[in-house]
């Protein structure tokens, strides 16, 4: 439901905001101020979105909780929304698993895969559904279709037959967004998500129309860090533009994250461009001879799929550390003793940032949705902003990561450059079904010598679960921000002489 902005989006964007301003303005160990937050959001005493006011500000509550990295509560656990929340104020303090959450007195208990009668039916002679059933499930009654879901099998057959397309499937919208098939039903038909099959892409919080799913944050950690003496630096994902609306420019932008607190800026396509070499490389000297095919390394989500779903091949993943991480280090490098915010469009990336070996790297991991909350508590009016010159050093290859089929256009570009007459074959997947489909047949030996794209989300980073802005708009966005690069190909990067020294 990206591109329409809804009351899910509004009730979202306005907690980030609260926890937001709560941290702004957070002294000397007092965070009674989130007692009166679901007041504010929530006011009145007849509830506007569900049918009771206390359920609607008891799900703002655990709404906040999550977006300052707390663990979510049930229904059953009576206490203050505030308690435990200085947890989160702890310099060291990190959120812990699972990242992504159901809140669970929120979700609708939605039908999840029945076949359906619906009123568009006519009653009609020849009633084809009743004819095709297979296993005699759909019977006529007062005139109308009626289907035994006891006996029904769910294979399709009259959804197709029917004229007037009376007969629809109903499906839970997060189940059949979830490509891992991670989502199932509680003892109550509430969705219970298995995070040991969930790769944290956040496609199904993206498509829940209820707005039960959410992911933790670090919005209150990384304002306290804005506010401390150590400079915080936004590494700023090739998917952002276009996504805080027209008004915030690439010549604003370093200007817009400077009011929030941020040292500077830098584009994480230019770590996208370091990842480019790097997986070049791997590929050139690696397949055919070494493996069978290379697949990319820098979505986490499809990295972590293929890893879980198909082990034997875990190695054709790319070693190249991903863009967000290069970046990260050249930050540091550049600026010893600083502090790196990713901001982007990705769940996913919160979870590898969660990983030990990446924590050094990347303290935050902010998504648009959640600092375009930051702008609102802030206050920041980006007609006011100063126009600053626009970011150079990426490459056009770089800032195209942010669309499916970018990563491997930049990588056949690079090789392309050093061994113009070698054919490189490639496939890519974007959606994590379609994902699993490509590794199927590179398994059954189909993409051997191939180099192999996959994306987490339809249609690439554009599509993170973080995202504000149409999918198409975006794509739109990136391609004339690609074009506008001083620098066509990754081989032309400003930064490439750092690349040894950040792989150590």
């Amino acid at each position: 439901m990206r591109g329409i902005y809804t009351s899910v989006n509004n009730i979202r964007t306005r907690v980030f905001a609260e926890v937001a301003r709560l941290s702004y303005n957070y002294q000397d160990g007092d965070l009674s101020e989130m007692e009166q937050i679901p007041y504010r959001i929530i006011p009145g005493e007849i509830s506007v979105y569900r049918n009771s006011v206390f359920l609607e500000r008891a799900i703002v509550k655990e709404r906040m909780r999550l977006a300052m990295g707390l663990n979510l509560r049930t229904a059953t656990e009576h206490a203050p929304v505030s308690q435990g929340a200085l947890e989160c104020v702890k310099p060291e303090s990190y959120y812990k698993p699972p990242l992504i959450n159901i809140i669970k007195f929120a979700c609708h208990a939605c039908p999840d895969n029945v076949v359906k009668v619906t009123d568009a039916c006519q009653g009609c002679l020849a009633h084809p559904c009743v004819e095709v059933c297979p296993k005699k499930a759909i019977s006529i009654k007062d005139g109308r279709s009626v289907i035994d879901q006891e006996k029904c099998i769910k294979c399709g057959k009259c959804i197709n037959a029917c004229a007037y397309h009376a007969i629809l499937r109903m499906e839970r919208p997060c189940a059949a967004a979830c490509g891992m098939k991670a989502i199932s039903s509680d003892e109550y038909g509430r969705a219970e998500i298995d995070q040991e099959k969930c790769v944290s892409c956040g496609m199904c919080l993206a498509n829940c129309p209820f707005g039960a799913i959410a992911d933790k944050a670090q919005i209150f950690q990384t304002i306290q860090a804005l506010r401390s003496d150590v400079p915080v630096y936004a590494a700023v994902a090739p998917a952002w533009e276009g996504q805080f609306g027209p008004r915030l420019t690439a010549d604003k932008l370093r200007a817009a994250f400077q009011k929030l607190g941020f040292a500077d800026i830098m584009e994480v396509a230019i770590g996208a461009d370091l990842c480019t070499i790097e997986e070049a490389k791997d590929f050139v000297t690696e397949v055919p001879e070494k493996l069978p095919f290379m697949a990319t390394s820098c979505c986490p989500a499809w990295s972590v799929m293929a890893k879980k779903l198909f082990p034997e091949y875990s190695k054709c993943i790319s070693m190249a550390l991903t863009p967000m991480v290069l970046t990260g280090r050249l930050l540091k490098k550049l600026h010893p003793g600083c502090k790196v915010a990713f901001i982007g469009p990705c769940a996913a990336k919160k979870l590898e940032a969660m990983r030990k070996s990446i924590r050094s790297d990347i303290d935050f991991v902010l998504t648009f949705e959640e600092v375009m909350g930051m702008f609102e508590a802030k206050e920041v009016d980006f007609d006011d902003l100063p126009e600053t010159d626009t970011m150079h050093g990426a490459s056009g290859d770089g800032r195209g990561f942010a669309v499916s089929g970018g990563v491997a256009n930049a990588v056949v570009n690079c090789i392309k450059q050093e061994y113009p007459d070698r054919e490189i074959n490639v496939e890519h997947a974007e959606g994590l079904d379609n994902c699993k489909k490509l590794l199927q047949l590179a398994k059954a030996g189909k993409y051997n010598g191939y180099l192999l794209e996959g994306m987490a989300c339809p249609g690439g980073c554009v599509a993170g679960a973080g995202t504000i802005q149409p999918i198409n708009k975006s794509t739109q966005a990136v391609s004339h921000h690609v074009k506008e690069s001083t620098n066509a190909h990754a081989y032309q990067s400003d930064y490439n002489e750092y690349l040894s020294a950040l792989e150590e």
